[in-house]
């Protein structure tokens, strides 16, 4: 039913132009014209008759109708305080309702506007059927940024977990450094002290990193959900209103923003700080330590994994550790790799296996995808042998059976990369096991994988006494460069340098300490 707004306006507009009266006359057969229309009308018919009921009436006898007049003077203005107000829009043209709207111009139009040559041929459509058109476009559109918003909290919140656990990591870390610094003789908390200070400055710069990223992530979700506001409260505005400002809206609703990246390398290096912590101290001290070639990273161990403290063992275990999802983690297998990489050079480092059903040992690629269900082999980027159930095969392609004289309990590794070669052996009688051969063109890391309750540990080796080697001379010259040259002031021009050597070997004798193979020469 019409308003009554609408059915004023049909009383008051003119028959012959649809508009409202101006300056309209009245004719003897009471129907009334706009002065202008009339005239115009009559030339163009060539007889004075009444264009609603084409009754005769005469040239002379057009009367002003000063109260329709009035009438419609005070409609229009009216009319046109309440579009000044927001409470409608009106053609700019022709002052009239605007109840079309044009594709082509993508403007809203009147109804005389259809007739005008400006619009002829164009496509229209009444104002509500173009706006639920375009308001199911913007709602298809604001769909991506809705999600987007779910990604950007979904990440925020591991963002956030990730930061609680890094916490608790350089809390961890901390306690024990400090206990191994305390088997240490006091001349050592020097190097303590730097230690500390050393994982403290990454904790900090770490943690600044992730406030940054989440206070960055926080703006554009603040934008993100500023934008979709924006876009929201425009559905919800009135047609007419909504399609003046669809174009803006329709660019205000694009997604500019890229999907949040994932946090890599945000969790403590615990390993660069645990990691043959007492064989780097060594070189400083000069005293007797267990060194281990390889360090486990625990940001890439599988959840239910345990490592020991000194990140040399490892056990699967039945419950999963709270820990971030980060990107190096494994996800779904019990593996861990190493914490160091190599891409050039020849390495080796033993495993010492338990009791269990299965067992992986090997290298793999920087690159090998730690998430979802995988299988081993050379073609997803790990060369290694295994171990099920009494077995032991080396995962080539296709896998190969390996025949033993006795059950495994180390299996040695030695990785040349320069050559392409990742071989396995029996250290125990160095009885050759298996070689893979592939060129390879990015960093290998270590590769263990195991089973609920098989403990996997990568033996340490054994510190003997060698020769001299220039990294320890420079280090015994700077420990005991001071007595030397207090006691070279003493001693007579010919034997300076023989018994310079000699002081050397008395307080280096043979007992220079050097660590076995970590890279094989």
């Amino acid at each position: 039913m019409a308003s009554g707004s609408s059915l004023l306006e049909e009383e008051l507009s003119c028959p012959v132009c649809s508009d409202i009266f101006r300056d309209p006359v009245v004719l003897r057969c009471s129907h009334n014209f706009c002065k202008a229309c009339l005239q115009q009308y009559w030339e163009t018919k060539g007889s004075w008759e009444c264009p609603v009921c084409r009754g005769r009436s005469s040239n002379d006898c057009r009367p002003l109708n000063l109260a329709l007049r009035n009438t419609c003077e005070a409609f229009l203005k009216e009319r046109s305080q309440r579009a000044k107000a927001g409470s409608e829009v009106l053609c700019s043209l022709h002052s009239e309702k605007l109840k079309l709207f044009c594709f082509v111009d993508q403007i809203p139009v009147c109804v005389i506007c259809l007739t005008s040559e400006k619009h002829e041929n164009h496509k229209l459509r009444p104002v509500q059927e173009a706006a639920n058109e375009y308001k199911e476009k913007l709602r298809t559109a604001l769909a991506p940024l809705q999600e987007k918003l779910k990604a950007f909290n979904k990440e925020k919140l591991i963002c956030d977990q990730t930061a609680e656990h890094m916490k608790s990591q350089a809390q961890h870390t901390e306690r024990q450094i400090k206990m191994e610094f305390e088997k240490l003789q006091q001349f050592l908390k020097d190097e303590e002290a730097a230690r500390i200070t050393a994982l403290r400055e990454e904790e900090e710069q770490k943690s600044q990193m992730m406030k940054e990223k989440t206070e960055k992530m926080t703006e554009e979700i603040s934008s993100l959900s500023e934008q979709i506001r924006a876009i929201e409260e425009e559905l919800g505005a009135e047609d007419l209103s909504f399609l003046q400002s669809y174009k803006d809206t329709q660019n205000r609703a694009q997604c500019t923003l890229a999907d949040p990246e994932k946090v890599s390398g945000a969790l403590i290096d615990v390993a660069k700080h645990l990691g043959n912590l007492k064989y780097r101290v060594w070189e400083k001290m000069l005293g007797t330590v267990q060194y281990t070639p390889v360090i486990l990273d625990p940001n890439t161990a599988f959840p239910k994994l345990s490592l020991s403290e000194d990140l040399t063992s490892v056990t699967l275990g039945g419950e999963s550790q709270q820990v971030p999802d980060n990107p190096e983690r494994f996800d779904t297998h019990g593996c861990v790799l190493g914490s160091e990489g190599f891409s050039s050079g020849r390495h080796c480092w033993d495993v010492e296996f338990g009791e269990g059903e299965w067992w992986a040992v090997g290298v793999a690629k920087e690159s090998f995808s730690r998430k979802g269900v995988f299988t081993l082999g050379p073609a997803r980027g790990v060369w290694c042998i295994q171990q099920h159930n009494g077995e032991y095969t080396a995962l080539s392609s296709p896998s190969t059976a390996l025949t033993v004289q006795r059950k495994l309990q180390r299996v040695r590794v030695q990785l040349d990369w320069d050559r392409g070669e990742v071989s396995f052996s029996d250290p125990s009688n160095n009885t050759p096991l298996y070689t893979f051969k592939h060129s390879f063109t990015e960093r290998l890391f270590p590769f263990i994988g195991t089973v609920l309750g098989i403990p996997l540990q990568i033996c340490p080796l054994k510190v003997s006494v060698t020769g001299l080697i220039s990294s320890h001379i420079r280090i015994l010259l700077k420990l005991c460069g001071p007595f030397l040259c207090r006691r070279e002031e003493n001693l007579k021009p010919g034997v300076k340098e023989t018994h310079k050597s000699r002081t050397l070997d008395e307080h280096s004798g043979a007992t220079i300490l050097s660590a076995g193979p970590a890279s094989l020469p």
